[in-house]
């Protein structure tokens, strides 16, 4: 039994041996190789570049209050429209104290003024009547009278703008009322109803009450590498597609060139705009992210082959054709590429057979 198992382990050894050896005289045996034939053709070809960036309106305005204080109510919402000097929110003033207190000592001294004026009107009115003074002094002191009462209702409007925000004379203008600048979509309302607000002034930007934007009027904003602006122009042609949309494209024209680059990641970027033509049916959203395809270089009804086709050596190409014998080298003259096909401009009919893409390798028998 020890033998026959001592003689299956060199057999089996002998199998292993005998079969690395045929694999190995199998591989080391010279390989036919087959090669795809192609035809040029006749076609348009376009180069292309592609821009990343976003959708945007072109004209985003942020609202923000006459005065500061406390939002006290908020009469709309994002997603609504809003027409031009429609209120948004209310502002609840929270008057500083000093002013008050100015105020209210000016009223209290108006009104003083005030009675001091109407005693010496009324005497004076009664001597004028007795004919007693001269109408020049008695208008004299109807002019003082008039003035104090005049003084007096300017300072309780003072007061009432001071603690109120508003006048009672001017309420329809009142600084408290927050009313949009444009007519448009309210895309964002940053604040809530009791939120501290305050107006824009020499120190501080003040407080963005809401976002209005005009949807209707929308621009594709997107940066291009250095290497790759200078074969643009405005006016240009450009294709817009939305990665939220799928299936969706629609055209834009070029209508801004950045004069000066801005460094991104250790590369020069100029930032580029495009005016968008959204289909009416569509519905598109501020910030959606976009590609701007750009035709750089454009050749219609050229001749062409594959550009893997193409054998670069230097600052020649050439490409194999078939002949008699095989496939011989042949130099040829190329315009310009999509990246796929390139255009050949001399050294080629389109009789030509060419050689492509290796297709089969199998050992020689």
């Amino acid at each position: 039994m020890k033998k026959v198992l001592k003689y299956l382990v060199f057999v089996l050894i002998g199998l292993v041996f005998i079969g690395t050896f045929v694999y190995l005289f199998k591989r080391s045996q010279p390989k036919e190789v087959a090669y795809e034939t192609l035809s040029p053709a006749v076609m348009d070809i376009r180069k292309t570049t592609v821009v990343t960036g976003k959708i945007q309106p072109r004209d985003e305005v942020n609202i923000k209050p006459q005065i500061s204080g406390i939002i006290s109510e908020l009469y709309k919402e994002a997603g609504q429209t809003v027409k031009e000097n429609e209120i948004i929110a209310k502002v609840k003033v929270i008057p500083d104290m000093s002013s008050l207190s100015s105020a209210q000592s000016r009223v209290r001294l108006a009104e003083i003024n005030l009675k001091q004026a109407q005693t010496n009107y009324d005497r004076e009115k009664a001597l004028f009547d007795q004919k007693l003074v001269s109408a020049e002094e008695y208008d004299k002191v109807r002019q003082s009278y008039n003035q104090a009462r005049e003084e007096l209702a300017s300072a309780r409007e003072a007061l009432e703008i001071i603690r109120d925000g508003v006048s009672s004379s001017n309420k329809s203008g009142s600084s408290t009322l927050v009313r949009s600048t444009i007519s448009g979509l309210i895309l964002d309302i940053p604040v809530k109803v009791g939120n501290s607000v305050i107006n824009s002034n020499t120190f501080n930007d003040g407080t963005t009450i809401a976002t209005v934007a005009n949807m209707d009027d929308l621009i594709f904003d997107g940066n291009i590498d250095e290497t790759e602006v200078g074969r643009l122009s405005v006016g240009m042609p450009v294709t817009i597609t939305i990665g939220a949309l799928q299936d969706v494209s629609f055209d834009a024209a070029l209508e801004y060139i950045a004069p000066k680059a801005k460094e991104t990641n250790g590369t020069n970027q100029f930032e580029i705009k495009a005016s968008v033509k959204v289909p009416s049916d569509l519905t598109i959203r501020s910030g959606y992210s976009a590609n701007a395809e750009i035709v750089l270089q454009r050749a219609e009804q050229v001749l062409s082959i594959p550009e893997s086709a193409i054998v670069f050596e230097g600052d020649s190409t050439f490409v194999y054709v078939q002949g008699a014998a095989g496939y011989e080298k042949k130099p040829v003259r190329t315009g310009i590429s999509d990246g796929i096909h390139i255009e050949v401009t001399e050294g080629l009919t389109a009789a030509d057979k060419v050689r492509g893409n290796m297709i089969i390798a199998t050992p020689n028998k």
